[in-house]
């Protein structure tokens, strides 16, 4: 955090913001943006207010007139081993050191902060509909998420991955029970767990 000593650099700020804590297959995905004030993108907003036609359109711009961004993804072993909160850390403590050029100030959504960061930084809570540097980091994660789960639904696509991105909907509670989990679903989500349970592979 800024001292008396050492002010932070706030001539490249990076808004840092995730998706997908909640559901129980798939990656968390976590973005971290430096928007540049000189290429303004209109219409930002928290991705989750915004249509998957707009998400898509301003993602696009993101990646085109951003200074740096970087999407980082934490796997579901990975979030098994260190839990959903410890993951959700690690992943923006990650897409901030890959930031390039290095970022002088961290604006991150949420009410804490990971440790080891390579900038001084501040928890922002409801930074998603505050700061246009997190609304630029929620679109990212979310659109780069929606992707990948994309990709998984043709990997296996008896869980519908496609239309609940991994949510633990009615449809892919059904399918979980009917199948059992795949090598992406969250073995320490309390559904998944029984599931294994279930199929004996406990």
């Amino acid at each position: 955090m800024q001292t008396e000593l050492f002010a932070p650099d706030l001539s490249l700020v990076a808004g840092v913001d995730e998706a997908g804590r909640g559901p129980l297959a798939g990656p968390l995905t976590v973005a971290a943006v430096i928007l540049d004030p000189a290429r303004p993108i209109d219409g930002l907003n928290d991705s989750k207010k915004l249509s998957e036609k707009k998400r898509e359109h301003l993602a696009l711009l993101i990646r085109e007139r951003a200074l740096a961004w970087h999407v980082e993804f934490v796997e579901a072993a990975e979030i098994d081993e260190l839990n959903i909160l410890q993951a959700t850390l690690t992943g923006m403590r990650r897409a901030l050191r890959a930031l390039s050029p290095a970022p002088g100030f961290a604006c991150i959504d949420g009410n804490r902060l990971p440790k080891d960061l390579p900038c001084p930084a501040e928890a922002l809570v409801g930074g998603d509909a505050l700061e246009p540097a997190i609304m630029a980091a929620s679109i990212l994660a979310k659109t780069a998420r929606d992707a990948h789960m994309l990709e998984l639904d043709r990997r296996y696509p008896e869980y519908g991955f496609a239309k609940h991105k991994g949510y633990p909907s009615p449809a892919h509670l059904a399918a979980l029970k009917q199948h059992g989990p795949c090598p992406e679903h969250r073995q320490s989500y309390a559904p998944v767990k029984r599931a294994l349970l279930d199929a004996g592979q406990s």
